[in-house]
C-alpha cells in the first residue's frame, strides 16, 4: 500500500506519514525545502528501517511543479492507494488591509496545488477504480475570523473544490475526505506561548486520518472535524 502525502517535511504532514509508515505503508513525500524534507524522510527511516521511503522537493504553489510532482508518483508505477492533499501556508491579515498579493499566493499554495496535483493523478486512480484523497482543510473552511482574509478564503475555495471532487469520483470507487482540524501543536506554535495542553496534538489529526481510510470500500467518512476539548483559541 502506497501512501502520498505533500507539505510533508513537519507538523500535519509529518505526523500523518508517521502513522502510516508506521502501519507498513510505502510512503512518498513532498515538500518545497529540500533540506527538512530530507531530514523528515531520514527520521522516518530510522524509524521504520523496512518501509520504503521517497521524497522530493517541489514547489507545488507552481504550477508545473505540482505536474511534475504528480509525473514523478505516476513513473513509480505504484497504485494510487492514500493521497493527502495537506501542502499549506498561513499569512495572517485582513482583505481590507493585508499585502497587495496575499489572496493569490494564498490561493496558489492552498487550492491550486491541490487541483494540480490530483489532476495528474485522477486517470490512474479512476483507472484502478479505487484510491482515497484527503483534503487538508482548516476551520479557517467553516468560519472566518479576525485576521484570517486571504487564508480563510483559500481554504473555504479548497472545501469547495474537496466537496466538488467528492461527488465527481463517487461512481469511480474514489473516497474523498474532507478534514478540518482546528489548532494543533506543531512548530508554527512553537514560540508562541500557547500551552500545548491547551490545544490539540498533530497525532490526533493522524489518527483520524488513519481511522478514516481503515473502512470498508462501501463506507466513506465526507467530512472530519476536529477542534481542542476547550474550543477554538
Amino acid at each position: 500500500m502506497n501512501c502520498i502525502i505533500t507539505g510533508a517535511s513537519r507538523g500535519l504532514g509529518k505526523a500523518i506519514a508517521e502513522k502510516f509508515g508506521a502501519n507498513g505503508y510505502h510512503l512518498y513525500l513532498c515538500s518545497r525545502s529540500e533540506t527538512a524534507l530530507q531530514e523528515t524522510a531520514k527520521e522516518l527511516n530510522t524509524k521504520y528501517p523496512e518501509i520504503p521511503i521517497h521524497a522530493r522537493a517541489f514547489d507545488l504553489a507552481d504550477k508545473e511543479q505540482a505536474r511534475q510532482f504528480g509525473n514523478w508518483i505516476l513513473d513509480q508505477g505504484i497504485s494510487i492507494d492514500i493521497l493527502v492533499n495537506n501542502a499549506g501556508q498561513f499569512i495572517p491579515g485582513s482583505v481590507h488591509n493585508e499585502e497587495d498579493g496575499s489572496l493569490e499566493k494564498m490561493m496558489a499554495v492552498n487550492l491550486y496545488s491541490a487541483y494540480h496535483l490530483t489532476r495528474v493523478l485522477l486517470p490512474d486512480m479512476m483507472a484502478q477504480k479505487k484510491g482515497h484523497i484527503f483534503n487538508v482543510c482548516s476551520i479557517a473552511s467553516l468560519q472566518a475570523y479576525p485576521n484570517g482574509g486571504a487564508y480563510s478564503i483559500s481554504k473555504f475555495a479548497l472545501a469547495g473544490f474537496s466537496k466538488n471532487l467528492r461527488e465527481e469520483m463517487k461512481p469511480h470507487g474514489i473516497k474523498v475526505t474532507t478534514l478540518y482540524p482546528g489548532a494543533a501543536f506543531t512548530d508554527s506554535w512553537a514560540g508562541s506561548g500557547i500551552d500545548p495542553h491547551r490545544i490539540m496534538e498533530a497525532g490526533d489529526i493522524a489518527e483520524m486520518v488513519y481511522a478514516a481510510s481503515r473502512l470498508s470500500p462501501q463506507a466513506t467518512v465526507e467530512d472530519i472535524l476536529l477542534r481542542p476539548q476547550l474550543g477554538d483559541l
